[in-house]
């Protein structure tokens, strides 16, 4: 009878370690991202990761992109607009942000909702020497609304597998040395550099 009772408490335990280990290796990044709520106090996580929408958005003047054009590479998606008073303050911090992200495979990307388009965006980021984040355009709103954004501005975390991480609603300290680090953990690609 003993034998019988440690056999099925030992039977049972095995199977609770199965069901922790798999699920562990079923979810590689779990953890990862644990550091961005303390370094970015407006973070709001994902409660279940999910894959983000495929609307397409305009490159320079007419090119066509969307979210899993850059597939593999994490990501740091910015909603803003030439005439939103709190986007431009954090303008310049996005830029130093995507040049310290540059090496680990992330990218920063910086959509505009302006509906005037390219011509407009570009002259702004020329002249306030932002040019390094490119014309970007969500021109009529579709890809922010599939996304959820409610104002601006609004940043998506997205892992290198396309599911959204997480948000970050309002104004950050984008170029904080601790961001940049919960970034780099967060959203690096395996094997990436930095």
């Amino acid at each position: 009878m003993k034998k019988a009772w440690v056999v099925g408490v030992l039977g049972a335990a095995a199977a609770v370690l199965i069901l922790v280990i798999s699920d562990q290796l079923a979810s590689p990044e779990a953890g990862k991202c644990d550091a961005v709520p303390g370094a970015l106090a407006k973070f709001q996580p994902a409660d279940d990761p999910a894959p983000v929408p495929d609307e397409p958005f305009i490159l320079g003047s007419d090119e066509l992109r969307t979210l899993q054009s850059y597939a593999g590479q994490g990501l740091v998606v910015n909603f803003w607009a030439t005439w939103c008073a709190p986007c431009i303050k954090e303008m310049p911090e996005l830029l130093r942000l995507k040049s310290r992200l540059a090496d680990a495979g992330i990218q920063v990307l910086a959509i505009s909702q302006d509906r005037k388009g390219a011509d407009i965006v570009g002259k702004f980021l020329e002249i306030n020497k932002l040019d390094g984040l490119g014309v970007l355009i969500d021109k009529r709103g579709r890809l922010g609304r599939k996304l959820g954004i409610k104002g601006l501005p609004t940043t998506f975390l997205i892992d290198p597998q396309g599911r959204e991480v997480g948000r970050v609603l309002g104004v950050e300290k984008w170029d904080d040395a601790a961001v940049v680090a919960a970034l780099r953990d967060c959203l690096a690609p395996a094997g990436a550099g930095g």
